[in-house]
């Protein structure tokens, strides 16, 4: 099962807004969020709400492809996060993730028996590549027990 088939099958929002995973690597995530009347807002765009849930799924789904062998010893935890709403977004949106630390420090920090917290930043895009979103999740990997 594909990183974006686990998310899908576990994650009941991304079901709800049908988000496509295009991508999953531990450098980079894609999701993409299909134009969807029911998430419109007042403009006809994709609404805040929905903008928000896809580039939080997008940073899940990177977190989960550079960190899932680790999920036997830590739960992966979102701390916090910022949007901002850059321009109209209308028709379909796509949101990729990169990390903001190289996964072999937060391991180390995880391995020191620390709670290790790292960003991830996430662009979001019209089909015609504009930039109508950024965003960044911090995370942290919690050690179980």
């Amino acid at each position: 099962m594909t990183v974006g088939e686990m998310l899908v099958a576990t994650v009941p929002m991304a079901r709800t807004l049908n988000l496509e995973f295009l991508e999953t690597t531990p450098e980079r995530a894609v999701v993409r969020l299909p134009d969807q009347a029911d998430y419109h807002n007042h403009v006809g765009g994709p609404h805040a709400g929905a903008m928000f849930t896809l580039a939080e799924s997008a940073s899940g789904a990177i977190v989960i492809a550079a960190f899932g062998d680790q999920m036997s010893r830590a739960v992966p935890l979102a701390v916090k996060a910022e949007i901002g709403y850059k321009k109209l977004a209308m028709g379909e949106v796509t949101a990729t993730a990169t990390l903001g630390r190289p996964i072999a420090d937060v391991v180390a920090e995880l391995d020191a028996g620390q709670r290790p917290e790292f960003p991830v930043a996430i662009e979001i895009t019209r089909a015609d590549g504009a930039v109508t979103g950024e965003m960044t999740v911090v995370w942290t990997l919690r050690p179980n027990g």
